[in-house]
C-alpha cells in the first residue's frame, strides 16, 4: 500500500511531456534527413565550434539544437579569464567529437544577444537544447568541473529529449544510418499509467522499461518511470524517521537524499530541489555525486520546463562551481 501524499497529481508539468516528444520527433527527422543528403546535417554540423553574431543565431544555434546540444560561450577580446577558458572549451569540444557543439559569441558586437541572455558576466556558458537555453555557469573553472557539468548536458540531453549528436571524426560529420520509427506504444504506456495510478509500482516500472529497452529516448516512458521509481522508493519508507535522521544529521548525504524523495513526492518541489544542492555544495567526492545524481533524477519527475527545474539547474551549476 502507498503512504500518504505520493499522488503526483500537481506536482508533474505535463507540458514538459509534450515539449519533449515534439523535440525528440524533431531530432528523430533532422537525422533522417541528414541520411539523406549523405550524413551531413543542415546548418554546417560538421563544425564543432564556430563564431555565431545576431544574424545567424535562429538557423546556426536554434535550429541546430534539434539536433546537438549547443554549448555557447559568451566572451570579449579584453576578458583575461575568457582567455582561459575559450581554448578549454574548443578542446573538450574537440575531444567530445560531436556529442556537443561550441558557438562563440562576442559580447562586443552582439550586445543584444548578452542582454536577451541575460549575462551579468563574462565568461558565461550556456547551452540550448531543443530550442531551450540552460544557464551551465560563469567565470573560469577547473576542467574536472567543467567536463562534470557537459557530462550532465549531454545526458539530459539525450535523456530529455533524445538529441545525441552527430558523431564526427576530423571535422566532418560522420555518416548517419537511417533509423526506423519506434512504436507505437500506446497500448503498454496506457497499462503503464495505469498501473502507475493504480499503486502496481513495479508492473509500472517493467512496462515503462520495456517501452524504453525499445525506444530508449521515450520521452514519456522516461518520465513515467521517474515517478514509478521515486514512488517506490519512498513507498516503505517511515516518513518521520527519515525527517529527523535528515534533521539530526545535516551532512548525511543519503539521509537527505532520502528526505528529498519524500519532499518531492509531498508535492514540496522547491525543498526537494534545494536540500540536493545544499547537499552538493557541503560534500565531496561519492557523496556529492550521489546528490547530484539523485536532484537530475527528480528533474527528470518534474521536466525540464518547469520554472523550479530552471532555478534548480541554476543552483545547481553554482553549486557545482
Amino acid at each position: 500500500m502507498q503512504p500518504r501524499n505520493m499522488s503526483m497529481s500537481g506536482v508533474v508539468d505535463l507540458a514538459a511531456v509534450k515539449a519533449a516528444g515534439e523535440a525528440k520527433q524533431k531530432a528523430e527527422q533532422a537525422r533522417a534527413e541528414a541520411a539523406r543528403h549523405g550524413g551531413v546535417p543542415a546548418a554546417g554540423a560538421g563544425r564543432l565550434v564556430f563564431d555565431v553574431d545576431e544574424a545567424g543565431f535562429d538557423q546556426e544555434v536554434l535550429q541546430r539544437s534539434a539536433e546537438v546540444p549547443v554549448v555557447i560561450d559568451f566572451w570579449a577580446d579584453w576578458c583575461e579569464p575568457c582567455k582561459q577558458l575559450g581554448p578549454l572549451l574548443e578542446r573538450l569540444a574537440q575531444e567530445y567529437a560531436g556529442r556537443f557543439v561550441l558557438a562563440k559569441v562576442d559580447v562586443e558586437a552582439n550586445q543584444l544577444l548578452f542582454q536577451q541572455f541575460g549575462v551579468q558576466s563574462i565568461p558565461a556558458v550556456f547551452a540550448v537544447v531543443a530550442g531551450q537555453a540552460l544557464p551551465l555557469f560563469q567565470g573560469a573553472a577547473p576542467e574536472a568541473q567543467i567536463r562534470e557539468v557537459l557530462d550532465q548536458l549531454v545526458a539530459v540531453a539525450e535523456q530529455r529529449f533524445g538529441i545525441v549528436g552527430a558523431p564526427v571524426e576530423g571535422g566532418e560529420a560522420a555518416e548517419v544510418a537511417p533509423q526506423a520509427p519506434a512504436g507505437p506504444y500506446d497500448s503498454v504506456l496506457s497499462a503503464a499509467h495505469e498501473a502507475l495510478d493504480a499503486g502496481d509500482l513495479g508492473g509500472a516500472v517493467r512496462a515503462y522499461e520495456n517501452v524504453l529497452s525499445d525506444d530508449p529516448a521515450n520521452a514519456e516512458a522516461k518520465l513515467g518511470l521517474a515517478q514509478a521509481q521515486l514512488l517506490r522508493r519512498v513507498q516503505d519508507m517511515d516518513a518521520q524517521q527519515v525527517r529527523k535522521a535528515a534533521a539530526d544529521a545535516p551532512g548525511d548525504v543519503q539521509a537527505q537524499i532520502a528526505a528529498a524523495d519524500l519532499d518531492l513526492v509531498g508535492g514540496h518541489v522547491a525543498d526537494a530541489f534545494g536540500r540536493l544542492v545544499d547537499a552538493v555544495k557541503k560534500s565531496a567526492g561519492e557523496d556529492r555525486d550521489a546528490a547530484r545524481v539523485r536532484l537530475l533524477e527528480l528533474f527528470e519527475v518534474i521536466g525540464p520546463d518547469d520554472p523550479r527545474v530552471v532555478a534548480a539547474r541554476t543552483a545547481l551549476s553554482r553549486a557545482l562551481f
